[in-house]
């Protein structure tokens, strides 16, 4: 069988190296980073293509796909501030990987993603819908959106949530169709569906001008911000990053060209606080290279300005970011890019910082 292979025998062997490789690299930067940057308790499984939001006092990782099997978690974690401990939540009732998730009147809204229902189906994008009330731990299925797509994302803006990008089938990939891992059989799109929770309602919206998935987005001053992510198609092997900023007014339905990030990188994480965007992690490849990163930086875009605070003590990507409080929090990941055969290397590691 699978689990007692060789295949699965020097994975376990591969994440112990990891786990030691991640230790020495922790080491190696705590000196620098002391003040900075604090370990807390991990996450109690180890799992990359997290995703994470916070309510409360509370930090919510979601999702998680298992690197051996290709299959999505549907994983559900709440991490408590002041306890400082982690406890198992009932897991999402239609298990997806690379889903966009926002928080909004103390629910957690999550969209699409991908899926693996079968052998013969992987990767395939979904248009699902669901609200998550961590008050009684309870899913509750929403009107799906008008398209199929993950890597996209999720961001509240004036009452509404606004889902953005992602990767969806293409024209010879539609509903059904086997997508398997590392092809190209996806699009990447630039579409902007408006979900407005009081009505349960959709109205699609001015496509944003470059098509992008695996990036972050977030809002300040009432405006959205689009930053980083890959372009051409899902999968790191195959694909190229953009650095470019991208401005979306809700209020006009118009996007702007505002300007370009310092770091092009894909599968980045962050949140927002005090009216800037905070940028960590992520990973790139070309024929030379194969990295991930560990440079976080903050974009003000009232200055259009950016400002690189110490980095995170472990290089990740696929992790669950957000802001807790006056904290961000990074959770999980891998600390090599993807895209190895027979290769994983996810963690639990969570890390902060004071912002």
């Amino acid at each position: 069988m699978l689990q007692n292979s060789p295949r699965r025998n020097f994975l376990m062997t591969l994440s112990a190296l990891g786990g030691m490789t991640a230790l020495g690299s922790s080491q190696f930067s705590m000196a620098a980073n002391q003040a900075q940057w604090e370990f807390l308790p991990p996450l109690p499984i180890s799992s990359g293509e997290l995703v994470g939001a916070t309510v409360g006092n509370s930090l919510h990782v979601m999702a998680g796909l298992d690197d051996i099997l290709y299959s999505p978690r549907g994983l559900s974690y709440r991490f408590d501030k002041g306890a400082s401990t982690w406890t198992k939540l009932k897991d999402m009732p239609f298990p997806a990987h690379h889903i966009a998730i926002v928080a909004m009147n103390d629910k957690i809204y999550v969209f699409g993603g991908f899926v693996k229902p079968g052998e013969e189906k992987v990767w395939q994008p979904i248009n699902n819908a669901w609200e998550y009330n961590p008050a009684n731990d309870q899913w509750k299925a929403l009107a799906p959106m008008g398209k199929a797509r993950g890597s996209a994302q999720a961001v509240v803006a004036g009452g509404k949530i606004y889902v953005i990008g992602g990767a969806s089938s293409n024209a010879k990939t539609g509903p059904g169709t086997a997508i398997p891992r590392g092809s190209n059989a996806h699009i990447v799109v630039n579409d902007v569906e408006e979900y407005d929770p009081k009505t349960n309602q959709w109205r699609t919206r001015t496509p944003m001008p470059t098509p992008r998935n695996h990036f972050i987005a977030g809002e300040v001053g009432g405006k959205i911000y689009a930053i980083n992510g890959r372009i051409g198609a899902v999968f790191v092997t195959l694909s190229a990053v953009t650095d470019l900023i991208e401005e979306y007014d809700p209020v006009n339905d118009t996007w702007l060209l505002v300007g370009r990030a310092p770091t092009s990188r894909s599968d980045v994480g962050g949140g927002v606080y005090n009216g800037k965007i905070y940028v960590t992690g992520g990973e790139y490849q070309d024929a030379k290279r194969k990295m991930t990163f560990w440079v976080i930086e903050a974009y003000d875009p009232a200055t259009k300005s950016w400002e690189t605070l110490p980095h995170m003590q472990v290089a990740r990507h696929g992790f669950a970011g957000a802001v807790l409080g006056n904290q961000l929090h990074i959770v999980g990941g891998s600390f090599q890019s993807d895209g190895m055969p027979g290769a994983a290397s996810p963690m639990g590691s969570h890390e902060v910082i004071k912002l």
